[in-house]
C-alpha cells in the first residue's frame, strides 16, 4: 500500500498543474459552461485514479514481462530468434496500441475512407516491427546508436522529398501515436532485459535507451512509403477531426475496455506461452504478474475514460476562445503553458523518467529530465500556435532544421543521452497530447481565418515528438560540461 500511496502523490502533483491552469483560464479569459467544467474536473479525478493504478500495474506486470522476454531473447544466442522476436513483438505491440487506433480513425476521416483504419494500423505496425528488430540487433551486436539514427533520419529526409505536406504531418504523427501508454513501458522493459545481459556495465546502461526511438522511425517510413505507393490526394475542406469515442462515461466503458483488452492480450498470451516453455517462474511470481496485468487494464481504462470524456471538448473550447481574442502573443503564451503542464501527466513520460533515474542510479535525476521535457513540449505547442497564425510557415520548415540540429547535437553528448533523447521524442506525444492539446490546436485553427485543421492538427503532434529530443540533448551537453569540471566524463 505504501508504493500505491507514493505513486498517488506523484500522480496528483503531475495532474494538478493542468487542472489548475484550465480552472484559472475558466475564471479569466476562457470561460467554460458549467457542464464542461464539471466534465473536466471529473476527468481530472479519473485520470489521477487511473494513472495511479496503471503505473502500479506496469511495475508488477508489464515491466517484468518485458525484462524476462528481453533476457530470454539474448540468452538464445541465435540471430534467427532475435529477428523473429523483433518482428513478432514489434507487430503485436504496435497493432494493439490504443493511440495508434485513434490516429488511424482520423486518417480514415481525412482521406474520405481512401485509406482505411486497418490499412494505416497494419502499415505502421509493419514499420515498427522491422525497426524494433533493427534495435534488437543494435543492442546485441553493439552497433553505434549515433550512426543508426544518422542513417535512419537521413533516409527519412530523402524519402520526405516525395511525400505531400499532409502525409508528412501524418507520418511523423504516426511515430508519436505508436509509442503510447501501452507500447512504451513494454519496449523500455525489453531494452532493460536485453541490456542487462551485457557484460560491460556502462554499455549496458547506454543500451537501456534508444529502442523506443529507433522503433518509432518505422512508423514514419511506413506511412511515407504508403503515401508514395498509393498516390492519394488529401483535401481538408469540411473536415473536423473527432474522437471516435462517445461522450459519456458509460458509453466509453465498453469501447475503451475493448481497446485495452486488445492492447494487453498479445503481451499476456505471449507471457503465458513463454512461462510454459522458457521462463518457469514460481507460482507466486506468475500470480504477481497476472495481478499486474489486471491492474494495468483497470488503470488504463479509467485513465482513458477520464481523458476522452473530460478533456477533448474543453481543449477545443479553450483553443477557440483564446484564438478569437486576436492576440498572437496570448495564443502562443497559453500554448506554451499548456504544453508545459500537460506533459507531466503523460503515462509513458512517468515510466521513462523513472527508468532513467533507476538505470543511472540517480546520476540523471528524474526531476531534471521532467523539467527539460516540459520546456521542450511547451516550445512545441508554442511553435504550433505560431504555425497556425502564420499560414506560409509549413511543418517541414520547422521539422527539417529541428532534426538536423538533433543529429548534430547527438555527436557532442555522452552516448547515454542519445538513446534517452530519441526515446523522449516518442513518449512525449501520448494520450494527453493526442486529446487535450490536439483539440486545443483544432479549436485555434477553427477560430483563425485561413488556418487548416488537417495540416495544423496533425502537425502539432509531430512537433511534440521533435522538441523533446533537442531538449534532452541540450541537457546532455550540460551534464557533459558539469562532468568535465568534476573530472568524471567519459568522452564516448
Amino acid at each position: 500500500m505504501q508504493i500505491v500511496y507514493e505513486k498517488l502523490k506523484e500522480v496528483m502533483l503531475a495532474v494538478l498543474p493542468i487542472s489548475l491552469l484550465v480552472v484559472i483560464l475558466n475564471f479569466t479569459i476562457a470561460p467554460l459552461n458549467s457542464g464542461q467544467l464539471f466534465q473536466f474536473i471529473r476527468g481530472s479525478v479519473l485520470i489521477i485514479i487511473g494513472l495511479t493504478i496503471f503505473l502500479f500495474g506496469v511495475d508488477i506486470g508489464i515491466s517484468p514481462i518485458g525484462r524476462y522476454m528481453g533476457a530470454a531473447i539474448v540468452k538464445s544466442n541465435k540471430l534467427w530468434i532475435l529477428v523473429a522476436s523483433g518482428l513478432i513483438l514489434g507487430f503485436l505491440i504496435s497493432i494493439a496500441e490504443p493511440d495508434l487506433h485513434i490516429l488511424a480513425d482520423q486518417v480514415s476521416q481525412v482521406t474520405g475512407g481512401q485509406i482505411s483504419k486497418l490499412n494505416i494500423v497494419v502499415v505502421v505496425s509493419i514499420g515498427i516491427a522491422f525497426l524494433l528488430t533493427l534495435g534488437f540487433i543494435r543492442s546485441v551486436y553493439n552497433f553505434s546508436i549515433r550512426i543508426i539514427f544518422t542513417v535512419l533520419y537521413g533516409i527519412v529526409f530523402v524519402v520526405s522529398l516525395s511525400v505531400p505536406n499532409e502525409f508528412l504531418s501524418i507520418s511523423f504523427d504516426a511515430s508519436g501515436a505508436t509509442t503510447g501508454a501501452m507500447t512504451v513501458p513494454f519496449v523500455l522493459a525489453l531494452a532493460i532485459g536485453i541490456s542487462a545481459m551485457r557484460k560491460n556495465r556502462s554499455k549496458s546502461d547506454q543500451d537501456s535507451f534508444g529502442l523506443v526511438g529507433i522503433a518509432s522511425v518505422g512508423a514514419i517510413l511506413g506511412v511515407m512509403a504508403m503515401s508514395i505507393l498509393q498516390n492519394i490526394t488529401l483535401a481538408s475542406e469540411g473536415i473536423t477531426l473527432e474522437s471516435h469515442h462517445g461522450e459519456g462515461v458509460f458509453e466509453q466503458l465498453a469501447v475503451v475496455s475493448g481497446e485495452v483488452v486488445m492492447a494487453l492480450l498479445p503481451i499476456g498470451l505471449l507471457f503465458f506461452v513463454l512461462q510454459k516453455t522458457t521462463f518457469n517462474l514460481t507460482k507466486t511470481k506468475v500470480r504477481s504478474i497476472t495481478m499486474g496485468l489486471v491492474y494495468t487494464f483497470l488503470g488504463l481504462v479509467i485513465f482513458l475514460i477520464g481523458v476522452n470524456t473530460g478533456f477533448m471538448d474543453v481543449g477545443k473550447t479553450v483553443g477557440e476562445i483564446v484564438a478569437s481574442k486576436g492576440s498572437t502573443l496570448l495564443l502562443v503564451g497559453i500554448g506554451f503553458l499548456l504544453g508545459l503542464v500537460t506533459i507531466l501527466a503523460e503515462p509513458a513520460v512517468y515510466v521513462l523518467t523513472h527508468q532513467i533515474e533507476d538505470v543511472t542510479s540517480g546520476y540523471v535525476a528524474r526531476r531534471s529530465v521532467l523539467v527539460t521535457l516540459a520546456i521542450g513540449v511547451g516550445l512545441a505547442i508554442a511553435l504550433s500556435m505560431l504555425r497556425i497564425v502564420i499560414q506560409p510557415l509549413l511543418l517541414w520548415h520547422i521539422l527539417l532544421p529541428g532534426y538536423i540540429i538533433a543529429i548534430v547535437l547527438m555527436y557532442s553528448v555522452p552516448e547515454l543521452f542519445v538513446g534517452m533523447a530519441f526515446d523522449s521524442g516518442g513518449v512525449a506525444s501520448g494520450p494527453m497530447t493526442a486529446t487535450f492539446i490536439l483539440a486545443f490546436a483544432q479549436g485555434a485553427a477553427n477560430a483563425i481565418e485561413g488556418a487548416d485543421i488537417l495540416l495544423d492538427g496533425f502537425g502539432m503532434i509531430a512537433m511534440v515528438a521533435m522538441t523533446p529530443i533537442i531538449a534532452i540533448l541540450v541537457l546532455g551537453l550540460i551534464f557533459k560540461y558539469k562532468s568535465k569540471k568534476e573530472g568524471l566524463v567519459d568522452e564516448a
